[in-house]
């Protein structure tokens, strides 16, 4: 009977609250906590994610403001340059005038001298992007060139610059001063025949 008794007590011990299965307190199953583990992690990522895309986004506009700081700083230089020059376009018609202006031997000294200056001050103004347009030669450009004369002629094309008065000066593609110019028109006669021409 006593052995008996033991064998109860014992399988009361270890029997589930219904008698089956045993208890199982010492090790609790971890399953239930599973899903909410792993909607924390998709929103840590997802939030993440945003971060991430929110950086490249500032990185992005950070570098197209420094480009365009750059850019507008650039513009503001030539600028400044370009108003520099143009004050310095007078000084070189000066020079010209005074080269051609003295011809005779007694002046070849000086002569010598001017042109080294004028010379040395074309050419640092062409290593800062100024070119000098002196288009004899070159067909009529209204962009870059400002007709004061015509001169009818055969010996030339039509709109043909045949003559320069004033040379013209270009700094990075923007036209400080148009070169003033003559230029080559067909003669009435001729415009007259090639009227009668197209007409028959």
């Amino acid at each position: 009977m006593a052995e008996k008794g033991k064998k109860d007590d014992m399988r009361e011990r270890f029997a589930g609250p219904e008698g089956g299965e045993p208890n199982s307190d010492a090790s609790p199953s971890a399953e239930p906590a599973a899903p909410a583990v792993d909607d924390k992690v998709a929103k840590v990522l997802a939030d993440f994610e945003d971060l991430r895309q929110t950086l490249i986004r500032r990185q992005a506009d950070f570098e197209n403001y420094r480009k365009r700081v750059e850019r507008e700083r650039s513009e503001d230089s030539r600028r400044a340059m370009a108003r520099v020059i143009e004050g310095l376009i007078p000084v070189l018609d000066g020079f010209e005038h005074a080269l051609a202006a003295h011809k005779e031997a007694a002046y070849a000294e000086y002569r010598r001298g001017f042109e080294l200056i004028y010379k040395q001050l074309l050419e640092n103004l062409a290593r800062l992007g100024v070119e000098r347009h002196d288009p004899v030669g070159k067909p009529f450009d209204p962009h870059l060139h400002q007709a004061m004369d015509k001169v009818e002629t055969t010996e030339h094309p039509e709109g043909t610059v045949v003559e320069v008065y004033q040379p013209g000066y270009v700094f990075h593609g923007r036209v400080l001063r148009p070169a003033m110019v003559r230029v080559a028109a067909q003669p009435a006669g001729d415009k007259a025949r090639s009227a009668g021409r197209l007409v028959n």
